[in-house]
């Protein structure tokens, strides 16, 4: 069983969050041998907040601004891990953790062959149990080992147009588009191809070949998704249902919806490639109906919800990353 392990925290203008989550992690039946905090922010306030409680094996770096940026700051935290450090484990700053959660995620890599592990977030968690006698509806509904979870409106349109996943939560398809909905809070473990930022772990000998990629500047999304899959040389990811946390998305330090729209289809072409570098006619075609789909569900939010000017802005960054691909296609490096 690894033996030692450090926690690395990249915060960015979230004081009042990072606290709770810190003091969910003093309170953890098993503590990190090290913990780094990474702050990007433009002012002190998480430095001052922090210094008032005490936190121990805390390690605060506040980088300077040509270094912030969520990749930019997990490298730098892996810089800080010491060399007798056998896991490394990431959380988000919105995050609270339940008091094993770290129990849990370290006992998991007793199997020599799981290189990334991941938890739940148990506030996000729509699974129910299933009794004997009901039958679900499955256009509405998806079925896991004797539990049902309800799908979404997009998802149940992505059905409807035959562009639904075939396969289990959390593993990437050919057209790239999987379930996102992780899996019920059975206690069981599960073998997937990607794990969550907000809460992944791995062992500290596979940095020695891996980095972040800075390709994702800034916010970064699918940063996460885009480390998973290269991790993937080196062993198994999964899932332990059993390491529990809950997931705030703290509205501090979010991209602009338009930037967020672009970044959708951008780096979402860009992590489909790094998994599948020569997709099949079909499985482009699929990955494209699935972008045109999702921009159109995305569109119609200007007249179903309230948040008509986002919604907006969010539609016309989609097109326009969708655009960009044609005249500025990214380059994967794996």
């Amino acid at each position: 069983m690894p033996k030692t392990f450090a926690l690395i925290v990249c915060t960015y203008m979230r004081p009042d969050a990072i606290l709770k989550l810190m003091q969910s992690v003093h309170e953890q039946s098993l503590y990190p041998h090290e913990i780094h905090v990474v702050d990007g922010s433009t002012n002190s306030t998480t430095k001052t907040l922090l210094e008032r409680h005490t936190f121990r094996n805390l390690n605060y770096v506040k980088v300077d601004p040509k270094d912030r940026g969520l990749t930019k700051q997990r490298n730098i935290g892996i810089d800080l891990v010491s060399r007798t450090i056998d896991i490394v484990c990431f959380l988000d700053d919105d995050t609270v953790l339940d008091v094993d959660y770290f129990k849990h995620i370290i006992a998991t890599f007793n199997d020599s062959t799981i290189v990334g592990v991941g938890g739940v977030a148990v506030n996000e968690n729509r699974w129910f149990k299933l009794e004997k006698e009901v039958v679900l509806n499955s256009k509405l509904y998806y079925e896991l080992e004797g539990y049902g979870i309800k799908e979404s409106s997009r998802n149940v349109l992505r059905k409807r147009f035959g562009l639904q996943s075939p396969l289990r939560p959390g593993i990437m398809p050919d057209f790239s588009n999987g379930r996102t909905y992780s899996y019920p809070l059975n206690g069981k473990i599960y073998a997937v191809d990607l794990l969550v930022g907000m809460s992944f772990s791995f062992r500290k000998n596979i940095f020695d070949a891996l980095k972040f990629s800075t390709y994702f500047e800034g916010y970064g999304l699918y940063e996460d998704a885009d480390f998973c899959l290269r991790a993937l040389k080196y062993g198994k990811n999964v899932i332990n249902t059993l390491a529990k946390l809950n997931h705030y998305h703290e509205p501090l330090g979010r991209p602009n919806t338009y930037k967020y729209g672009k970044m959708v289809l951008r780096n979402g072409w860009y992590v489909w490639r790094v998994k599948y570098t020569k997709p099949s006619l079909k499985s482009r075609c699929k990955w494209h109906a699935t972008a045109m789909l999702l921009t159109v569900v995305r569109l119609s939010n200007v007249i179903t919800t309230k948040e008509r000017k986002a919604a907006f802005m969010e539609t016309l960054g989609r097109v326009v990353g969708w655009w960009s691909l044609i005249f500025n296609t990214p380059k994967t490096r794996l």
